[in-house]
């Protein structure tokens, strides 16, 4: 098996052994370095301990569940996370993406699936830190650094999750044209992702909330979204 770079470990927090194990054989099949949690506290741990490229996270777990996990991760880490979910019900998904979920997963899955969307995910980010440096003005005051994935408002920084950077980055860079939803998802979520269009919806919820009314992001009735 070829070795992997120390930025490709998979934090897998699942407490069903059974599928931890699945995911286990066709992460490491893939190339990847796992590390199997039990639980949500142990996968805090191994987070802080390693430093992983990104953790795929179960959100029916004991003691503290997935969406509080995520929730303590993105205090002060934009570490990619995936959602395995049992839960197929759309409150659950808004939730998790409004917490700063990069995508999710609802059991019974296909794991080769989860190894699709784990590179997805891992690929888009590399695309991100290989881009240029610049930064772009979106509004009054806001400012979106591409090469430090950073925005800031008034000078200071404010915490977005990957999928809103991505999100931000593509509307600023598509400024004052009419996005369709489908178009949003190609571009900040890459087109190997499929999912609800609404997904967009739930993200431009949240830029809208950090970044308040200064952000000239408009709703293009019947088409989608406009940045500027």
């Amino acid at each position: 098996m070829r070795s992997v770079a120390p930025d490709q470990t998979v934090v897998v927090v699942e407490d069903d052994p059974a599928i931890a194990d699945l995911l286990d054989l066709y992460l490491r099949q893939a190339g990847y370095r796992v590390l199997q949690a039990p639980s949500g506290e142990r996968g805090l741990e191994l987070v802080a301990q390693h430093r992983p490229a990104l953790m795929v996270l179960d959100i029916g777990l004991p003691g503290i569940d997935g969406l509080e996990v995520c929730r303590r991760v993105r205090v002060d880490s934009t570490l990619p996370i995936l959602f395995l979910t049992a839960r197929d019900g759309e409150i659950d998904r808004v939730v998790g993406l409004e917490l700063g979920a990069d995508d999710y997963v609802t059991k019974p899955f296909s794991p080769r699936e989860v190894v699709a969307r784990v590179k997805a995910i891992l690929r888009r980010g590399e695309a991100a830190a290989a881009s240029p440096g610049s930064v772009v003005e979106v509004g009054e005051g806001i400012e979106v650094d591409l090469a430090r994935r950073e925005v800031r408002v008034a000078g200071q920084a404010v915490a977005l999750a990957n999928r809103e950077f991505d999100l931000l980055a593509f509307l600023a860079a598509h400024q004052g044209q009419a996005l369709s939803r489908q178009q949003l998802l190609d571009g900040a979520w890459g087109t190997d992702w499929y999912g609800d269009e609404r997904t967009v919806d739930v993200h431009v919820r949240q830029l809208r909330k950090k970044l308040g009314e200064d952000l000239p992001l408009a709703t293009v009735w019947g088409v989608g979204y406009r940045l500027g």
